[in-house]
């Protein structure tokens, strides 16, 4: 652990890496959307194979009891909220483009926040309160609900963000008891079965073409996972947690080359707020 800890500029590496990689997914449950699969079945590439991929880490880790989770019921919940925030946000990208669609996402740590004290019972002061506030300011800006329409994939990105913040308050409730990397495996191998339950009504065959994209999607997935894992193991959270806000850069990047979109200056204003009010809530974090 000591070798760790003396290596956070690895650390900051292997998050910028996972944030460079991971606007990949978005790309191709975009690409897939628009070549007419559904996006369930989108969602279940991602999931079903993301199991197979994390398997071998989940068997050398904890071995063959790691492939059934102690407590099923809580990583069937997390596998249901994965389900609907990746749902919500794969449907999305039919209304928005990538950068938009994943700048009303970013609402969600904000709503950690809330929920962590409402759920968890952990200490929000004043100071934090106001930056989510001014946080959802920042969201308001992005929408613009009353002076544009809001269109569906607005609703459907704001979903997400509410799905992943139940998802990540229920991950900090049982953070520690068992590694994430089993704990990511359990989660896909549920949520797989979940869709792999539900797709049939609405499946199309793909195209070797297709297969390897749902390949690539799960591989991205579970790659960028990784390096999230590993940059914990070199930095602290704190110094982290802001460093996903890089995200943004590549998926403005991603969605201009390949779609030709890119965001107005008030979804711009509207980010800097955002990720300011983050930064300021993980530093306050940090002091508490």
């Amino acid at each position: 652990m000591n070798q760790q800890v003396k290596h956070p500029i690895f650390g900051v590496a292997l998050m910028l890496g996972a944030m460079a990689v991971l606007p990949g997914i978005d790309v191709i449950a975009k690409l897939l959307g628009e070549q007419g699969l559904p996006v369930l079945q989108i969602v279940w590439a991602r999931l079903a194979l993301g199991a197979v991929l994390t398997l071998p880490f989940a068997l050398r880790i904890a071995g063959p009891r790691g492939l059934w989770p102690v407590r099923p019921m809580v990583i069937l919940i997390r596998s249901a909220l994965l389900v609907a925030a990746t749902f919500c946000f794969f449907l999305s990208l039919h209304w928005l483009p990538i950068a938009d669609a994943l700048a009303i996402f970013f609402v969600q740590p904000l709503l950690v926040t809330v929920l962590s004290a409402l759920v968890l019972h952990e200490a929000v002061g004043p100071r934090r309160w106001s930056a989510v506030a001014v946080g959802f300011i920042g969201t308001l800006i992005i929408i613009r609900p009353g002076l544009v329409e809001v269109n569906p994939g607005s609703v459907l990105a704001l979903g997400a963000g509410v799905f992943l913040a139940c998802y990540l308050v229920m991950t900090r409730a049982i953070s520690g008891q068992v590694h994430a990397m089993v704990t990511t495996f359990q989660t896909s191998l549920f949520g797989g079965l979940i869709l792999s339950a539900a797709i049939w009504s609405v499946w199309v065959w793909p195209t070797p073409a297709q297969w390897v994209l749902f390949v690539a999607l799960a591989f991205i997935a579970t790659f960028g996972h990784l390096l999230i894992v590993r940059s914990y193991d070199h930095a602290e959270a704190s110094l982290l947690a802001p460093l996903a806000y890089t995200e943004m850069i590549t998926s403005v990047a991603l969605g201009w080359w390949f779609f030709g979109d890119f965001p107005d200056g008030w979804t711009f204003v509207g980010v800097a707020i955002l990720i300011s009010c983050a930064i300021y809530i993980s530093v306050r974090e940090r002091a508490a």
